[in-house]
């Protein structure tokens, strides 16, 4: 079968079609009938549909059972769960099961599994165990791909496709080598460009042949960063090659269904932004850690950069845990009713489906306490009672599905920046760019603000408001569309650790940050990292103010730029800490310290202010607001507003004008009460005539705009520490 390419739909048109043959919002799990008797297979079925599942993935970790030997295939099994799950109107998302070569594959090619830095091999019995270069491994899983192709794309419970299962294993082993080889062949035009790039004059490193050319494994000490970073990006490039082979096969089978791979929560591997423009949707396996009081943050984040890699499409729930999981030191079970709020959580933050590892526990292997959504149990369990209780109130917001949510702040999150920063080679090894970017991240998100991600290549023409973290690698092309940014009238804020190096991980000369000095109008001479890990100097503002700085420090010239705050103490006293540039229409913050919370979130607030930016409503600590939106099939309009408590007691909320509660199929409007990890979803009254964004924002908050982000953003706090006010507040 041919495939030409006006034949193909669009991702968000074949998730449309995916949400419509399942009637809503996608709702189910990993099911894994292999692992238990034929008997079982019935009473699950029927269970699903108790439990309202419509969408469950088969497969995953399947290909010893469905090859049991070299080139013999036993799909007989597969065959009659596809046909019951069709029989009991349950979809199904069919992964190809390569994550886990079989044993047999193994002794075959013991050269299949990867190799560490250090020389070491991977041992059989865990999962992906494979150098995805290895070309046997490639044909192997590419050839297994075309049978289930071949076999299902036409099966009538087949509703989508799921290729692997989170990408993963570097190896440092020969056929690595030689792929690293090529891809570095393809990237420099000559060994001259790569030892120029590499700068390989240092340390006499320099190469004269390409076959000298090998992986960064174990050094004596450090080894080049340049060289390490671009072995970062072979790999994630590696991987999603193999995930494209595997893609297309599918698509030529099923060019109407979606394919996706399952993306994990912080995951420094693969750059998945790159990944996600090769997929219909991002999809997610979360897994927040029920010990912390605000696990709900950093899952928050992963639900807006989510949303943001394929620029605000819908995005799936791939796995999450209705309880305790495994991979805790501590596997504590999420208290009643936090499955749920956190499912609706991912729901307000973008996500179309709700999905769970696994359907039923299991009794054996690694991950027999990871929970299900029928424990050990049985279905005479709280948890399943939870689960059948979500599986119906979901059956009603079948309309949030393809809606949107729109941002005007923006934080960059780039994979190259994460790699460079932390290869170990810079004054402070023990930095986490993940955490620098969570620190900037959740003052907004306590403030309702909605964020989208953006990369270094990101347009940035629909944000009033910049944030770049630790920005650590930025190439000229893209420090010059941050500058354009700013000039056109954007507003900036640039932590420590910007711009410091190029895109071959190379320092840029005259001072730091050197691709961003001109727009941030101020330079730093020296890196002064603090020594103790509480060391703190204070801080001064002109009009007396006080605060303090933690961890990072900076000697920082301002040329242009106004000084915010100063170096009160230390070897620093009397230098400038903080400035703001006005740079053609805009203006740039630099921020060279890790100052504390108040003064990070008081200067955080009144860059909000000044971009226009405001929270959807005006709610208590602890509330998270979020409105999608989007477009009817006749072509009028439809907003949803989501409140979540996130607090263990019930809260009061002004809906203003509110709308029909989903769940009860009620008016609300007002202050209502909203119970305890309670959640209300409000489709608002909009005019059918006539979509207007910017109105219906006014409509839904304007009325408490006497708190604005600014103000929410705890802005009080910084009195009581002597801060002068807040011009804007």
């Amino acid at each position: 079968m041919t495939i030409h390419p006006e034949d193909l739909l669009s991702a968000e048109e074949r998730l449309k079609r995916l949400h419509e043959r399942l009637g809503g919002i996608a709702y189910g799990g990993d099911y894994n009938p292999e692992q238990w008797p034929r008997e079982v297979w019935l009473e699950d079925a029927r269970l699903m549909q108790q439990a309202g599942v419509n969408l469950v993935t088969l497969a995953v970790f399947s290909w010893s059972r469905l090859e049991i030997t070299d080139g013999v295939f036993d799909f007989g099994w597969l065959d009659d769960v596809m046909d019951l799950m069709h029989a009991h109107g349950i979809g199904v998302d069919l992964a190809t099961p390569d994550a886990v070569p079989p044993a047999w594959l193994v002794e075959q090619h013991p050269d299949i599994m990867p190799e560490r830095a250090d020389g070491s091999i991977f041992g059989f019995g865990s999962r992906q165990h494979f150098d995805v270069s290895h070309p046997v491994y490639r044909a192997k899983s590419l050839a297994l791909t075309e049978k289930m192709g071949e076999r299902y794309a036409q099966h009538p419970a087949l509703r989508m496709w799921h290729v692997g299962n989170e990408y993963g294993p570097t190896s440092y082993g020969p056929w690595a080598e030689k792929a690293f080889r090529t891809w570095l062949q393809r990237k420099y035009a000559s060994l001259d460009e790569l030892n120029q790039a590499w700068s390989t004059t240092v340390w006499g490193q320099h190469y004269t042949d390409w076959n000298q050319v090998r992986v960064p494994a174990q050094p004596r000490t450090w080894s080049n960063p340049s060289r390490r970073l671009d072995f970062h990006r072979f790999t994630s490039d590696s991987m999603l090659e193999h995930f494209k082979a595997e893609r297309d096969i599918l698509r030529r089978h099923s060019p109407d269904l979606p394919i996706v791979t399952n993306f994990m929560r912080f995951y420094k591997t693969n750059d998945y932004w790159a990944w996600a423009a090769e997929e219909d949707a991002a999809a997610l396996d979360i897994y927040p850690d029920p010990r912390e009081a605000d696990a709900h943050v950093s899952a928050a984040l992963n639900f807006d950069l989510m949303r943001s890699l394929r620029q605000g499409q819908p995005w799936m729930v791939m796995e999450q845990a209705t309880g305790a999981v495994s991979q805790w030191s501590v596997n504590v079970s999420k208290l009643p009713g936090k499955m749920r709020l956190g499912s609706y959580q991912a729901i307000a933050q973008g996500a179309d489906s709700i999905l769970f590892f696994q359907w039923r526990q299991a009794k054996g292997g690694t991950e027999r306490y990871h929970s299900a959504m029928v424990n050990h149990a049985g279905p005479n369990t709280r948890i399943f009672r939870e689960v059948c209780e979500l599986g119906q109130e979901l059956k009603s917001l079948g309309g949030l599905t393809g809606t949107r949510s729109t941002a005007k702040v923006a934080i960059v999150f780039d994979w190259d920046c994460w790699w460079a920063l932390e290869l170990g080679n810079s004054p402070r090894s023990d930095l986490n760019y993940a955490q620098e970017v969570l620190r900037f991240y959740r003052p907004l998100f306590e403030a309702n603000v909605t964020v989208d991600f953006v990369n270094a290549n990101s347009d940035l023409s629909p944000y009033s408001l910049v944030i770049m973290p630790a920005s650590y690698l930025l190439t000229d092309e893209s420090a010059a569309r941050f500058g354009k940014y700013v000039s056109d009238g954007g507003r900036l804020v640039v932590s420590y650790l910007s711009g410091v190096v190029d895109e071959d991980n190379t320092i840029r000369l005259g001072g730091y940050p050197g691709a961003l000095r001109n727009v941030l109008g101020a330079w730093s001479e020296e890196m002064h990292p603090l020594a103790g890990e509480d060391e703190q100097v204070k801080l001064s503002t002109p009009d007396g103010g006080t605060s303090a700085a933690s961890y990072w420090t900076e000697h920082l010239h301002a040329g242009t730029a106004e000084v915010l705050a100063s170096y009160a103490s230390g070897r620093l006293a009397g230098v400038p800490a903080v400035t703001r540039n006005a740079f053609g229409q805009g203006t740039a913050l630099y921020l060279s310290a890790r100052l504390d919370d108040d003064l990070h979130r008081l200067l955080l607030s009144e860059e909000l202010h000044a971009a226009g930016v405001v929270p959807e409503l005006d709610v208590p600590a602890g509330v998270q607001v979020r409105r999608r939106a989007g477009t009817k099939a006749d072509g009028t309009a439809r907003s949803f507003l989501l409140v979540l408590n996130h607090n263990d007691a019930p809260v009061q909320v002004d809906v203003h004008d509110g709308g029909t509660d989903l769940l009860s199929d009620r008016p609300v409007q007002g202050t209502v009460e909203v119970e305890a990890n309670g959640v209300l979803i409000l489709e608002e009254k909009v005019a059918s005539w006539h979509w207007d964004w910017t109105r219906l924002r006014r409509q839904s908050s304007g009325r408490s705009r006497t708190r604005s982000a600014a103000t929410s953003l705890e802005a009080g706090s910084w009195r009581s520490n002597g801060i002068g006010a807040c011009t804007h507040c």
